[in-house]
């Protein structure tokens, strides 16, 4: 049984979601390594895409345009970090990744293959500024792990609130329980809970503006 069928099966009101969009495209990976995912991760966290997005080309410029190597990036030197617009919070986060990519903690995205999910959650949250929400969207975008479900999610919650017809979202425990029967595939759970967050914030856009 693929993951569609069993996620049909198991949630009728989730398997109507997905008659109605199909199935649905992974986006193209931005990063292959753990190591440069969690990188881009932090340099996100609390900022607009664009902003983040023009820190981390500064960044890059240090290394040629290139993600700097944990090598280099223990090297630099705090000035520089912040004179990419890194807090100095994420300035210190961002040379703890380094740190313990170049002791071999944070693993390459073939040797991630060898460990498993709740090994990889272990490992990389014991890295200043990053959380197991983050590490549960490095495992869903970047290594594609299929049965990862972030109960911590404001869009899953508010994605399962929708579909459900309840009155408010979900608490993460549980959510938790309830997500155990999209397994083993909920992570694609995941993805139709974001398209149904999107698509319920998109409908009250446009009833908002035809109520103008």
């Amino acid at each position: 049984m693929d993951a569609l069928t069993h996620l049909a099966k198991v949630d009728r009101k989730l398997g109507r979601l997905i008659a109605q969009i199909g199935p649905l495209k992974r986006r193209k990976r931005e990063f292959t390594e753990p190591y440069e995912a969690l990188i881009s991760a932090v340099a996100h966290q609390q900022l607009h895409g664009k902003a983040a997005m023009t820190i981390m080309g500064r960044f890059r410029a240090l290394a040629d345009g290139n993600m700097p190597a944990p090598e280099a990036l223990i090297a630099l030197p705090d000035q520089a970090l912040r004179a990419c617009g890194f807090s100095g919070n994420k300035t210190r986060a961002l040379q703890d990744i380094a740190a313990h990519a170049a002791r071999g903690v944070i693993p390459s995205a073939a040797q991630a293959k060898r460990l498993s999910d709740a090994e990889l959650i272990k490992r990389l949250t014991l890295i200043r500024g990053v959380g197991q929400w983050t590490v549960e969207m490095l495992l869903i975008f970047t290594l594609r792990r299929p049965d990862i479900f972030p109960v911590d999610d404001f869009g899953v919650r508010e994605g399962y609130k929708v579909l459900h017809g309840l009155d408010e979202q979900p608490k993460p425990k549980p959510f938790a329980i309830i997500g155990e029967t999209y397994a083993p595939y909920r992570s694609t759970a995941a993805l139709y809970l974001w398209q149904a967050a999107d698509r319920a914030k998109e409908e009250k856009t446009q009833r908002s503006a035809k109520a103008k």
